[in-house]
Formats: structure tokens, sequence, C-alpha cells
């Protein structure tokens, strides 16, 4: 065995979903699954009067992780498991186990039908910081083909991102489909021509080639096209495994994530993996 999926535990419907998501991904990785329920105790006296005493809240989350140890185990039988009850911020504390994970999961809600999804302030927060690739997967997914989407940067494709996409890809004999767009200008309005979609297949090709070698037996979908880079990913993920965004290590600003990433979260019907990257 090797690795570990972390999966964080609060009781809600996204994230029984998202100890389902990561119960699979585990054991198709041969990882170990950590499931972690983090709670900030309140010390104010007015929230203390109204909120069960720190034993009872405490039990409650043993409760709680011993019956997603419970589902996790029931659905894949030879699943290695471990929980952690801790008390802390739960973005603090999925935060500190990403830098001992392979990947960290979580639950994503939605607004309502057809308008978009929100990771939370723990979500957003733990995906813009994580050491890991942090995956936010939805309650309920529409069916598809089960692709893989990317989106790629070719001036700076990231070498972690396609790893996380193949690799994904591979374990499920699932095919890949990578997206690039180029922004169309005023002085070159018609810039998503035939010619110029060869073209930018043909510099994709390049930037996904040393991958390729790597996975030969993913099958792959070049996408190059003019356009909002969210508007096509979104587009391309309705129906698809996950998609895949990047993240790029060390930014100026604090736990950003960026713009296409950020939309994508919010309105993707899949689930979503942020990777950072260098």
């Amino acid at each position: 065995m090797s690795g570990r999926v972390v999966v964080g535990v609060d009781g809600s419907e996204e994230s029984v979903t998202a100890v389902d998501w990561a119960a699979d991904e585990a054991a198709l990785r041969g990882a170990e699954l950590r499931l972690v329920n983090a709670s900030l105790w309140q010390e104010h006296p007015v929230v203390v009067a109204v909120q069960p005493a720190r034993d009872v809240r405490a039990e409650r989350a043993r409760d709680l992780l011993g019956a997603m140890t419970d589902r996790a185990r029931s659905r894949r039988t030879s699943l290695t498991t471990s929980t952690e009850e801790i008390e802390d911020a739960p973005a603090g504390v999925l935060l500190s186990a990403s830098a001992h994970a392979d990947l960290v999961v979580l639950g994503s809600h939605g607004f309502s039908v057809g308008t978009g999804f929100t990771a939370g302030s723990v979500g957003q927060a733990v995906a813009a910081e994580a050491d890991s690739p942090v995956v936010l997967v939805r309650e309920s997914t529409p069916d598809g083909d089960g692709a893989v989407v990317v989106g790629l940067d070719i001036l700076s494709p990231g070498e972690e991102l396609l790893a996380f996409a193949f690799a994904f890809a591979a374990r499920r004999s699932a095919p890949v489909r990578v997206v690039h767009t180029w922004h169309l200008t005023p002085l070159h309005p018609h810039g998503g021509g035939s010619a110029a979609e060869e073209a930018g297949k043909e510099a994709l090709g390049e930037a996904v080639r040393s991958v390729r070698e790597r996975f030969p037996e993913v099958k792959v979908e070049l996408v190059a096209t003019a356009g909002r880079a969210a508007g096509h990913l979104i587009q391309a993920a309705t129906g698809s495994a996950i998609v895949v965004v990047g993240r790029r290590r060390g930014h100026a600003l604090r736990g950003h994530i960026g713009a296409v990433a950020h939309a994508v979260i919010h309105h993707a019907a899949s689930p979503v993996a942020v990777v950072p990257h260098t």
C-alpha cells in the first residue's frame, strides 16, 4: 500500500457522497483512506449556553466517523482506513492533513438546479492553499462519457496537472479530453478559424507529448478553440468523470485560485480537481 486520501466528514449529504468518492479513489490507488472531522469549539458564554457540551459533541463526531468508516469499508472491503477527530478549525486541519496526503476530498454544495455550486469557505480555502490536489465532489453527477477533462495553458502546462489527469484516467480506463483556448481580440475577432484551431492542436499535442508517452494506454482528445476558457471547460465537463484545473504554487496573492478555476469550481457539474503546480 502507498499513499493517503483524506476526506472531510461533517455529516452533510455532500460529505457522504465525498466519502463514497474518496473510498473508490483510495481503493483504485491502493491508498489509505483517512476520514477527518474537525470542530472549532466556541468559548463565548452565549454560544456555550445553546451548544452541546464538548464531550457530547466529541462523542457525536466519533459516532459520525465510525458510521462513515463502516460505509467506506462496506463499499470497498479491502480498504485500509483511519480517522481523526480534532478540536480545531476545519480548514486548518485539512490544510495540515494535505501536507501528508496525495489527495484531499470535500463535498460541494449546490446553489439550486442549473445555477451552480458553492465549495463553502472551507472548501475554497483548502482548494486555494493545500499542498496536495483537492477534489470537490458534487452530490450527483450527470451521466456522460466519463472522460477526464483537463484545462491546459500551453505556455505553462504544469507537469503535475497533466500527470494527475492522465494517472486518474489510466486507473479507470477512461479517455482524457485536453482543452486549450485563446482569447479573441477586437483586431482578430475571427481568430477561431480552422487554421488557428489546427495550429492550436499542434501546439497542444506537443505540450502533452511527454505525458502521453508515460501513459500510452490512455486515449486522448485534443480540443483547441477560441473563446473563454472557463465556458469551454464547463461545457466540456458535462458528464465527465472529473474536470482538472491548475493552481500555481507560490502565487503572490495568498489563497489565490485564479478566475478560470474559480468559475469551474462553481459551475461545472462534475467533480472538480484543483491541482497545485509550478
